[in-house]
């Protein structure tokens, strides 16, 4: 069985892409549409690895990464940014919320999976 990720995304269209390219890369997926979904998600499914969305309404992704940091229970999670913006400003914050990686969109399918999987197997070596 595959590793489990978190997809945050308000995006529908994102959403279903990432879903079909993940999973084809063997991959189990859940999406949260929002960061206060993925805050209720992160209760209740514990995923092996977050890829966050940073322009979502209500709360941002830096905002996610940041709650993700600060509690105990998911403070190591992976979390993989992977946003539009790519100002220096944001790569900062996503430092500064201690985003384990921090990717732009667009991302060929290939150089995500490729990402995640070495992601993934850096938390095998961890074990």
């Amino acid at each position: 069985m595959g590793k489990l990720l978190l997809v945050v995304d308000d995006e529908l269209d994102a959403q279903t892409l990432l879903r079909l390219m993940l999973v084809r890369a063997g991959f189990e997926v859940v999406i949260a549409a929002n960061g206060a979904d993925a805050l209720k998600q992160l209760e209740n499914t514990q995923p092996d690895l977050v890829i966050l969305d940073v322009m979502m309404p209500g709360m941002d992704g830096f905002a996610v990464c940041e709650k993700i940091r600060h509690n105990e229970a998911t403070q190591d999670l992976p979390v993989l940014i992977l946003t539009a913006r790519n100002d220096v400003e944001s790569r900062k914050r996503g430092e500064a919320v201690k985003a384990t990686r921090y990717l732009n969109k667009p991302i060929s399918p290939m150089a995500l999976v490729k990402q995640i999987q070495d992601l993934v197997e850096q938390l095998d070596k961890q074990v």
